[in-house]
């Protein structure tokens, strides 16, 4: 058993969005082997009520709130101080504290560390394996191609700053993890110092809790036939994702089939995303249980433009048994064959022959649905994938505590 500590930008927990599965799951797979300390943030006040909860797994646990619109003033003297923006907007003397005296209390092993961010509060002395998630740098630089002046000289500005910070955590850890291998392979493109202490680290479902015998009471109208897209909808890749298709693809779908309903399920939608409700489209909020949703749907549809790594929501939807939709870049990143496990697309048109093709043939629709689920079940086990980080975990040492 090792002495761990974990530092998470976010609560991981619930697992209701991309980084807290991952977050989660990595919390479960050490803390059954290894003595974990925590320390995380609380950025949203739903999430309290899960703090017990996450304190199970937890040797000690330390949370700090944070309020994102204080955060986000707070990140403005990076541009004082010339660096990333994200680097103060996590910066807490709180969490730098806590970290301090653990540390003076404890003998650790190694850190664990989730998103690049939390790699600040790391001392030089102290092994780490920093888990990426995706190269947020590229990310940022991204968002500056869908955005006019002056944000796309921030987005672009950030990413510049951020990969000066990756790349300086990456050289001083240990190892450092991806979601896939093609972001582990941009990000050592980026950063080609780095790439003999890089790669993946995939990312799983739990298909017993994603299984379409949870899949409950349909939450839709009876006389409607819905097309569903979950996720996040303050996040700006869901956001493009949903006013892009219910812009450019519902229209002529619901022309050639007027009980299509677009219906958009995820917390804290965006103002454009709540514009969006209103003849044809649905826009649910935060909902209790998202597997009714993908359960019911005649489709799911993953319409990301600006996507990074393996996207949890294509995945709980091929494990729920329903047919999904997504975009190239998406299913690019997930072991399933298009045509046989999901149907990808990439223009307007792509997305209305494939959904049409759903519709017309309902043989060929439970078929994906099956085919999807099948391959879940053989590619992503997430303690296969996450086994990955345990040969780089320190063995059993001689700890002595220091009071």
């Amino acid at each position: 058993m090792a002495r761990l500590l974990y530092l998470v930008h976010r609560l991981p927990y619930p697992p209701n969005k991309g980084d807290k599965v991952r977050s989660f799951h990595l919390l479960k797979h050490l803390s059954r082997d290894h003595e974990v300390h925590l320390g995380t943030f609380v950025d949203d006040p739903d999430d309290e009520q899960y703090v017990e909860n996450v304190r199970s797994y937890c040797a000690s646990l330390h949370v700090e709130r944070l309020s994102p619109r204080f955060a986000k003033l707070r990140s403005l003297s990076g541009f004082v101080s010339g660096e990333a923006l994200s680097l103060p907007y996590y910066r807490n003397l709180g969490m730098q504290a806590w970290v301090m005296d653990t540390l003076k209390r404890h003998t650790f092993d190694a850190a664990v560390v989730f998103s690049s961010v939390m790699a600040q509060y790391v001392p030089d002395s102290l092994p780490s394996l920093v888990d990426f998630v995706d190269a947020d740098s590229a990310k940022w630089t991204a968002y500056a191609d869908s955005h006019a002046w002056p944000m796309s000289w921030v987005y672009r500005r950030e990413g510049r700053r951020l990969l000066d910070f990756e790349r300086h955590t990456a050289a001083r850890a240990l190892r450092s993890f991806f979601v896939t291998p093609a972001e582990a392979a941009l990000f050592t493109r980026l950063a080609p110092e780095c790439d003999a202490r890089v790669e993946a680290i995939g990312n799983g479902v739990d298909s017993d809790f994603f299984s379409p015998q949870h899949g409950g009471a349909s939450p839709y109208a009876a006389d409607e036939l819905p097309l569903v897209f979950t996720g996040a909808m303050d996040y700006w890749p869901n956001i493009d994702a949903a006013c892009w298709f219910a812009t450019e693809v519902l229209p002529e779908l619901r022309r050639l089939e007027p009980r299509l309903r677009f219906h958009v399920v995820g917390r804290s939608p965006a103002p454009s995303v709540l514009a969006l409700a209103g003849e044809g489209v649905a826009v649910s909020g935060t909902v209790p249980d998202v597997r009714p949703w993908l359960a019911h749907a005649a489709a799911v549809v993953a319409p990301l433009r600006i996507a990074r790594g393996v996207q949890n929501k294509i995945l709980e939807a091929m494990a729920m048994g329903r047919p999904v939709v997504a975009a190239d870049a998406c299913t690019g990143a997930i072991e399933a064959e298009s045509g046989r496990d999901l149907l990808a697309a990439e223009t307007a048109d792509d997305y209305i022959a494939a959904i049409r093709r759903l519709l017309d043939d309902a043989v060929l629709a439970a078929e994906i649905g099956r085919n999807g689920r099948q391959c879940v079940l053989r590619q992503y086990s997430w303690d296969a994938h996450l086994s990955g980080i345990d040969r780089y975990l320190p063995q059993a040492t001689t700890r002595t505590a220091q009071a």
